[in-house]
């Protein structure tokens, strides 16, 4: 048996009772879906495939033809020149029969910090990473960050920034972040932005000034009118941010996924060989949506997956065979991308019992082109959720 066949085999079988009730009554208290009480597996071939997909994207996102490209229509606050490349790229993929397929790219996934306490909130079992490594991991990479800024003086103030924190479900990862970035000596305070001022040239907390910002917003150009003095902090270099404006535009725009399903404008621009491989084994063909191309479109509805451009979180996103003639209207009136279906396999678990089946997606969140931790969000529905019984985070095993 391949390891393919092996995941799949070990997916279809019911596996529970595998998080620490202690450990993990904190975080699910008010969040009884957060985490989910099973483990992912997940084939070696398929984590390769994922980790070429990835490395290959960020250097395809390095070449000055695809900057170019990108920037000319990309928002005027992503065409300010940064050192930083930006923390926590989200890699999102389906595992399908087909192999896997890279969903969508984010250059602000949440969850990392959630996903390495779960590493800690484990029962005995399945090898998997330990969390104290991914924890130091970020840690470093928060590090290298601004060490790009070359400051010449050591990271001091970091603002983890995001609309109502404390409403936010996913409020436990800044939490976490701000744990681990104190233990090291960094201060760390979770604010919204209108918590935050400009003053002499500086961003500032209060009477602190912000050296970093860990920008969680889906602002993602900081064009909002709340957000004008995070424009102006970001543009004037009064803080650093990460991930920043130029990260989603070169990285995590919708129409990006367009020119990366079109090999020849690929090769055009310089991406080698082995890169355009790596991409294409992975990436499910996707176009715009337009008026020249809408009647073939709604022929072939039912193959594809509907996504609104500037979108994020599954939001506004159709399945194609369950598009009405009003609603595919409504995605030629908008700014929509179609996307080849990539259906989900599914992972059996126990709820109250009995057996479910539950898709699950799995994220990589990665720096730099490399990736430090793999986990799986278990679900039901069209898209990803918490709202799920049974489903959640999930920590991955590779095998």
């Amino acid at each position: 048996m391949n390891d393919i066949a092996l995941a799949r085999q070990r997916n279809g079988q019911i596996l529970s009772h595998c998080l620490d009730p202690n450990a993990a009554a904190e975080l699910m208290r008010q969040r009884p879906n957060l985490l989910s009480d099973t483990r992912i597996f997940l084939a070696a071939s398929h984590r390769q495939a994922m980790a070429d997909a990835v490395s290959a994207l960020h250097r395809v996102a390095a070449l000055p033809g695809w900057q170019e490209a990108v920037l000319a229509r990309a928002p005027a606050s992503a065409r300010h020149a940064t050192a930083l490349s930006g923390v926590f790229f989200g890699y999102d993929f389906h595992v399908c029969q087909q192999g896997v397929r890279l969903i969508e790219i984010n250059t602000n996934a949440g969850g990392g910090f959630i996903n390495a306490y779960l590493l800690g909130a484990q029962q005995a079992g399945s090898p998997l990473p330990n969390r104290a490594d991914v924890e130091a991991d970020f840690l470093a990479m928060f590090r290298a960050e601004w060490a790009l800024a070359d400051k010449g003086r050591p990271l001091a103030q970091v603002a983890i920034v995001d609309e109502t924190p404390d409403e936010q479900y996913l409020n436990p990862d800044f939490e976490l972040c701000q744990q681990v970035l104190a233990q090291a000596g960094i201060g760390a305070i979770v604010c919204p932005p209108s918590a935050l001022r400009l003053d002499n040239g500086r961003l500032m907390h209060e009477a602190t000034a912000i050296d970093l910002v860990y920008n969680r917003l889906t602002d993602f150009s900081l064009d909002m009118p709340a957000h004008r003095h995070l424009r102006q902090a970001w543009e004037q270099d009064c803080a650093q941010f990460t991930p920043h404006p130029r990260a989603h535009a070169l990285h995590a725009d919708k129409h990006n996924l367009v020119l990366l399903s079109d090999p020849g404008w690929l090769a055009s621009i310089g991406v080698d060989t082995e890169a355009r491989k790596h991409i294409a084994a992975v990436l499910p063909v996707t176009e715009m949506v337009e008026s020249d191309n809408g009647e073939a479109l709604w022929a072939r509805r039912k193959g594809l997956f509907f996504k609104p451009v500037s979108g994020y979180g599954g939001k506004a996103v159709y399945r194609g065979m369950n598009v009405t003639k009003r609603v595919f209207a409504e995605i030629l009136a908008g700014n929509y991308v179609a996307q080849e279906l990539a259906t989900p396999e599914s992972r059996l678990v126990e709820v109250a019992g009995q057996g479910v089946e539950l898709k699950y997606d799995i994220r990589c969140y990665a720096y730099q082109g490399r990736i430090q931790l793999i986990a799986a969000r278990v679900w039901q529905g069209q898209t990803t959720n918490f709202r799920t019984p049974g489903g959640g985070f999930a920590p991955v095993v590779i095998v």
